[in-house]
């Protein structure tokens, strides 16, 4: 697979320097000219390849090896979450420095879709000829609806078996369940003007700032807040919503700052951060639910809060309704999707765990996540890598990478993984 790196390594370069996260649509770019022009660059990068392509109206493209009549899936996707704030590095310049590739989406999940198409690339060379047809598929909406995936349900043939290299390694047995609510706290008379922070709903809050109606710089000072001319501003440290410990929320100095005076900042906090309700009590053996109130803003005498749960995934929703409920506020639903639970003991778990352990060397058990891959819209999907236990936190963070040393190991990873599974 060496033989590939260097060019795994300059497409990767070259995908970062788009930035696809979502921005407004037109009827021939849904997503964005963003994610429209790396889904481009990422087709037409397979077709030179030697590969067959289809793009789905720009909301999500494949690229096909084999003829079997059984089909496979690999399931990547294109689009990022916004590079956000504290950043050393250019988020869209593709710099390989360091031994490492900077960008947003080198490792979640240009990196790896990248080097699944360089191991279908390395297969083809060999001369291997697969049993299935295997269906490398890029969409362009996971960060933020899975409207990709959608239209291509309607366009096309979802396989019922694959995997995604959109998690962790040695090999994804069960993902929670994927719950994001918008809730309303009236905010009658407040002591803002203006209150806003958050990028997405899918990663902690880094910034957050508001205009109070009388501005206190002690009690600023004694927040944590910093001072920008009429306002005041938290900054904190982005991290996927999953993981929100490995984050620092910019909302809460702020709703600190004003809850004395606010009954509106005083019951978010109560609810969202003290937990008075114990949502964050709810656990299996897939781990307990996380908690994670991301975007804010003041509307028509509203804090409008969006927060990221992911429960349990031996659970159902109706029990973190339950909780909600006692919340008192009106809440709507923006996004769910339920967990994902495989049998440990399956075939398509113990044949990627079997490869992990042959390309890496180390014994390991499969593991279940918070975050949430394209593998639960497969009857029978995991994800696999790309990252390992003990690797720096970097998705949905500043200065995200990936190293070049990991980018040898996926290719040779998913070359083995593609082989023994459609053989």
């Amino acid at each position: 697979m060496k033989n590939y790196l260097d060019e795994a390594v300059e497409s990767i370069s070259e995908s970062v320097r788009f930035d696809s996260s979502l921005t407004k649509h037109t009827s021939k770019m849904p997503f964005g000219k963003g994610a429209y022009d790396c889904l481009e660059h990422f087709l037409t990068l397979a077709q030179r390849l030697g590969f067959q392509t289809r793009n789905y109206d720009n909301y999500v493209g494949e690229v096909l090896f084999g003829n079997g009549t059984e089909e496979f899936a690999i399931l990547c996707h294109l689009d990022i979450v916004p590079a956000g704030n504290g950043w050393t590095k250019d988020p869209f310049g593709g710099a390989v420095e360091d031994g490492k590739i900077w960008g947003r989406g080198t490792t979640d999940d240009k990196g790896p879709a990248i080097c699944c198409l360089y191991a279908l690339k390395a297969l083809k060379d060999e001369g291997f000829v697969p049993s299935k047809t295997i269906k490398l598929i890029v969409g362009c909406n996971e960060e933020s609806g899975w409207a990709c995936i959608e239209h291509y349900r309607e366009a096309a043939h979802m396989p019922e078996v694959g995997f995604s290299p959109d998690a962790d390694f040695p090999v994804i047995y069960a993902e929670k369940g994927i719950l994001q609510v918008r809730l309303h706290f009236p905010a009658e008379h407040p002591p803002f003007l203006f209150l806003e922070g958050g990028s997405a709903p899918n990663m902690v809050c880094d910034y957050c700032e508001a205009t109070p109606r009388s501005l206190s710089a002690r009690a600023a000072r004694q927040s944590g807040l910093e001072l920008a001319g009429k306002k005041l501003v938290s900054r904190g440290k982005g991290a996927h919503a999953s993981t929100p410990e490995k984050g620092v929320n910019a909302i809460l100095p702020i709703l600190e700052y004003f809850r004395a005076k606010s009954e509106a900042a005083n019951r978010a906090i109560e609810c969202l951060f003290e937990d008075v309700y114990g949502l964050k009590k709810l656990r299996d053996e897939t781990g307990r639910l996380t908690l994670s109130p991301n975007v804010i803003k003041f509307r028509k005498g509203q804090l409008l809060i969006i927060a990221d749960i992911r429960y349990p995934a031996t659970m159902k929703a109706e029990a973190v309704y339950e909780k909600l409920n006692r919340f008192g506020v009106l809440y709507e639903t923006i996004h769910h999707q339920p967990p994902l639970f495989l049998d440990k003991e399956g075939g398509l778990v113990q044949t990627l765990l079997s490869v992990y352990r042959e390309c890496t060397g180390k014994d390991a058990q499969p593991v279940a996540i918070g975050g949430g891959t394209y593998a639960r819209a497969l009857k029978c999907g995991a994800a696999f890598g790309p990252e390992m236990a003990g690797d720096p936190p970097v998705v949905h963070q500043a200065d995200e990478f990936i190293s070049i040393e990991r980018v040898e190991l996926l290719l040779k990873c998913y070359k083995t993984a593609i082989e023994r599974l459609t053989k």
